[in-house]
């Protein structure tokens, strides 16, 4: 696994590189932002972890513009920031997760393992559906374009794309944060389940109408998607 480090924070650089060379994973490190996007977008990685705050061009920026650049490879946030506005403008960015500082090494490769498990699976060829409708929506698995009532949902970020096809994939059953963490970020819980709150409050944004919202809260469990319901609880 060929994986590219911008941060440029030594102590946490080295860190990660030595937990890397137990793993054996080849890591490459870069501390400035622009040189980190130049190679980000001129070689082939495996994955991105990138900082937020970095020298030369910040971390978002390096995210929207591989993302504007059509790049499909996956991207961790490092971030400092823990306020829920920060973590929504990384992921809007299109990142497919973040991890906030301070974390453990063990954190940050379950979640390597999952959005790199996540990008193997979607260019498969083989799909046991390639096509999911319902009432409402149509998915594309293969594409990863959704239409709502026929017209494009544009802008849906990689994670909010695949928590809107297991919810469909599941009507009306109720997961916790935990499940969903595990069966759509694939990675076991480990005691921050607010970035379900922040991708479940997004992908509400963009998909909801007037009378119906499809995600609804189920209080002191989790999350449902239903079609029929008209108003979230």
């Amino acid at each position: 696994m060929k994986i590219l480090v911008i941060e440029d924070n030594e102590s946490v650089s080295s860190m990660i590189e030595l937990f890397f060379e137990k793993e054996g994973i080849d890591g490459e490190f870069v501390k400035d932002g622009l040189e980190g996007y130049e190679r980000a977008s001129s070689e082939d990685w495996d994955c991105l972890i990138i900082d937020w705050m970095l020298p030369g061009m910040d971390g978002v920026s390096i995210c929207r513009k591989l993302r504007q650049s059509k790049s499909p490879v996956p991207i961790i946030m490092l971030t400092a920031k823990d306020s829920e506005s920060d973590q929504v403008l990384g992921l809007e960015m299109g990142a497919d997760d973040y991890v906030t500082k301070p974390f453990s090494p063990l954190a940050l490769m379950a979640r390597i393992k999952a959005v790199t498990r996540r990008y193997t699976v979607s260019k498969k060829p083989e799909q046991d559906e390639t096509v999911l409708k319902t009432e409402h929506f149509t998915i594309n698995t293969m594409t990863r374009e959704v239409l709502l009532d026929g017209e494009p949902v544009p802008n849906l970020t990689p994670k909010e794309f695949d928590l809107l096809q297991f919810f469909i994939q599941h009507p009306k059953q109720v997961f916790s944060r935990e499940q969903l963490l595990d069966r759509v970020w694939g990675y076991d819980f480990y005691g921050d389940d607010r970035t379900v709150d922040v991708h479940i409050k997004r992908l509400r944004s963009k998909v909801s109408k007037a009378k119906q919202p499809f995600f609804h809260t189920v209080w002191g469990v989790g999350y449902r998607f239903d079609e029929t319901i008209g108003d979230s609880e």
